[in-house]
């Protein structure tokens, strides 16, 4: 993952109210092992962060500059130049917001793979104590990863290449609510352009019609499951998007666009590119019971809705039947 640049300036602003005061570096981070791995350890925890954002610049204006001062670096400008006048952008609207402390503010451009990324991030400090050479203690700082809650990372080259994408950035919607992170949203200047829980719900609700209209054997079905929720996994963990014909490839080998095809011809309105959203994956899983002639498969997004488990008396109530099945019990009954 060569890293093209990297810097860090640092906003001291407490909660107490008193104005913010910048500390801008005049120079990048050196190529080394150290800045590797913080920029490896930050896209881990960003990767890792739950119920972020997808979205697209909003046109550029003075509400939301940030778009213009990145175009004009990433077509030749200085780095450092750009990233102090982001930054200074950063501490006014986060003085005006007075609903943040100051932390840390990481700029990095890097490559992985033939993608070209921009990642932005406030990073905070936690204290922990360590024991010396001459066995005395003291305390000392270190980076917190898992307090990371104001971040966006930036697609650089979808957003030149594709001008239509609607989820090129990506970014931390925040757990205390819409204003704390707000801000961060503004300078940016990003608008949502992909609900990504919504969209692998629908994934998941198209694999399920798929394997409903397949008569996709049980042992199979739960292989396909698997194929299904370790490869959005893996692209979640890596903070890539899930790709519709890559992943019908994995479901069905034999038939590889067979997944793809499903999903085009029952428009779903799929994009052939979505983010991953883990909460809603970690949801999904397929419960298997067979005894005594009765085999039951489903999947758990059903329970509560189509399925009602009533533990006490360990019995099921099932709604909206497939029509198949409705058929051969008003034949068998009659």
């Amino acid at each position: 993952m060569p890293i093209r640049h990297s810097i860090i300036h640092q906003i001291d602003k407490k909660p107490d109210g008193s104005p913010a005061v910048l500390h801008i570096s005049s120079s990048e981070l050196v190529e080394s092992q150290a800045t590797e791995n913080l920029l490896n350890d930050f896209n881990e925890a960003y990767n890792a962060k739950q119920g972020k954002g997808w979205g697209f610049f909003h046109p550029e204006s003075g509400a939301y500059p940030f778009s213009g001062w990145l175009k004009g670096f990433y077509d030749g400008g200085d780095f450092i130049e750009f990233s102090q006048t982001a930054v200074e952008h950063l501490t006014k609207l986060m003085e005006e917001s007075n609903l943040s402390v100051g932390g840390h503010v990481l700029f990095a451009h890097y490559q992985q793979g033939m993608t070209d990324y921009l990642v932005v991030g406030l990073l905070q400090h936690s204290e922990s104590i360590t024991v010396n050479v001459d066995l005395t203690v003291t305390t000392s700082k270190h980076v917190d990863f898992g307090s990371i809650n104001l971040a966006a990372r930036i697609n650089l080259s979808e957003w030149r290449n594709n001008p239509n994408s609607r989820q090129y950035v990506s970014y931390i919607k925040g757990k205390t609510g819409k204003k704390s992170s707000e801000y961060f949203r503004d300078f940016i200047g990003c608008q949502e352009g992909v609900d990504g829980p919504g969209e692998t719900r629908t994934l998941l609700k198209a694999f399920s019609d798929f394997v409903e209209s397949e008569d996709v054997p049980e042992e199979s079905a739960r292989e396909k499951t698997q194929a299904l929720v370790s490869y959005s996994m893996a692209q979640a963990k890596l903070g890539e998007p899930i790709t519709l014909d890559e992943l019908s490839e994995l479901i069905d080998e034999n038939r590889p666009k067979a997944f793809y095809d499903f999903i085009r011809n029952k428009d779903y309105g799929l994009s052939p590119e979505i983010p991953a959203d883990k909460r809603t994956l970690n949801q999904f899983r397929r419960f298997t019971g067979r005894t005594e002639g009765l085999s039951i498969s489903f999947e758990q997004h059903l329970l509560g809705s189509k399925i009602e488990f009533d533990k006490e008396a360990g019995t099921l109530i099932l709604r909206g039947l497939p029509s198949q099945l409705t058929d051969q019990l008003k034949r068998a009954s009659d």
